[in-house]
């Protein structure tokens, strides 16, 4: 292990095992780790010999193929983005505040919806069993709970 390119190959096939027993497949065999070290070493996606953390092709693009480009968004769908951000106040708005146009008035802009997760006698419910059980915040600084303050007041579980 004195050259740096069996360093490489050591940390890329422990890297291949490593992404192999997360993904819970079986082993990989040979041939595939050669396949992937072949690939890696194709498309520069090493790591680099030095102390950047980068990658072969990142320091050396011209040296390796370009990566494939993501398809960018057309010019209708980002206008009809900002359309929507304007009309919804998702927008940030002028100054050093950093907030939304929404957040700063929000009687300009249509609510935002909020859907309730849980309903009125679910709510009713819970309450009536945490006054039951003591599960209520003390009336005090403490922030213990009434069944922690008063044990022999509440059921014991």
């Amino acid at each position: 292990m004195s050259t740096p390119l069996s360093a490489l190959t050591l940390a890329l096939l422990s890297l291949c095992i490593g992404q192999a027993s997360a993904q819970n497949t079986g082993p990989k065999t040979r041939a595939e780790v050669q396949a992937e070290l072949q690939e890696a070493a194709r498309t520069g996606n090493m790591p680099a010999n030095d102390e950047s953390g980068r990658m072969l092709n990142e320091v050396n693009p011209s040296a390796y193929p370009p990566k494939p480009v993501v398809p960018c968004k057309t010019r209708e769908q980002v206008r009809a983005e900002l359309e929507e951000a304007k009309r919804t106040g998702n927008m940030v708005a002028a100054g050093d505040q950093g907030c939304l146009l929404n957040e700063i008035n929000p009687s300009a802009y249509p609510a935002k919806p909020v859907a309730s997760s849980k309903t009125r006698e679910q709510v009713k419910a819970e309450l009536e069993e945490a006054k039951r059980t003591g599960n209520m915040p003390a009336n005090d600084e403490s922030g213990r709970l009434l069944k922690d303050v008063y044990p022999h007041l509440y059921p014991k579980k």
